[in-house]
């Protein structure tokens, strides 16, 4: 190719490169490349916690799972604002012989961000707590068992959201015969009332 074609060839390559390295460019004059997002298992930590110790054979109980959330993230709601937002679900694979008697979600909360400054969205944020109500039937396995439970999320902050993901959780509990008295445990997250067909 003549040099007289490369010249504004070159010109134009040139240009191009300046307005690339001037877009990492902050007013300082100091490089800023884009902020590196964390993973999602970073963001969102689950701790499971269980009502009683051990769990009487035929006796109903609570599994809670704790969520926290780390600071300028959160997750929507189980009740998204939008249908096209992804909702927070729990999700138990109970053993053959336990049985979900309900799920409960804590409503969200309603705030703006800046991708959608019309609209508040209704989110979980910090710490937020779900529950689920189960129940040992008479032929479950005397001794430990494990209840694993999926946690389905997508953790976003004011800018930019990470893809959705599931979460295992495993929640260990100890299974006891018939008649065998039940004791409350964690009151602070299933209270210090505990309903009396728990105890008996």
């Amino acid at each position: 190719m003549p040099a007289t074609r490369l010249r504004p060839l070159s010109a134009c390559l040139g240009i191009l490169l300046a307005s690339a390295i001037l877009s990492f460019v902050d007013v300082k004059g100091i490089f800023a490349m884009p902020q590196a997002m964390p993973s999602a298992a970073a963001v969102v930590k689950p701790r499971a916690y269980v009502s009683l110790a051990p769990v009487p054979q035929g006796k109903s109980f609570e599994v809670a799972l704790v969520v926290e959330i780390a600071r300028g993230f959160h997750m929507n709601s189980h009740k998204p604002s939008e249908e096209y937002l992804i909702p927070t679900t729990i999700t138990p694979q109970l053993p053959a012989a336990f049985k979900l008697l309900d799920t409960i979600y804590p409503a969200g909360r309603l705030e703006k961000f800046a991708f959608s400054p019309a609209k508040p969205l209704d989110v979980y944020t910090g710490s937020v707590t779900f529950k689920l109500k189960l129940l040992a039937q008479a032929n479950a396995p005397l001794g430990p068992a494990a209840i694993p439970v999926i946690l389905r999320y997508q953790a976003c902050n004011d800018a930019a959201c990470l893809p959705p993901v599931k979460v295992p959780v495993n929640v260990q509990l100890q299974v006891a015969a018939v008649g065998v008295k039940a004791q409350p445990s964690h009151p602070e997250i299933f209270s210090v009332t505990v309903p009396t067909n728990l105890l008996k």
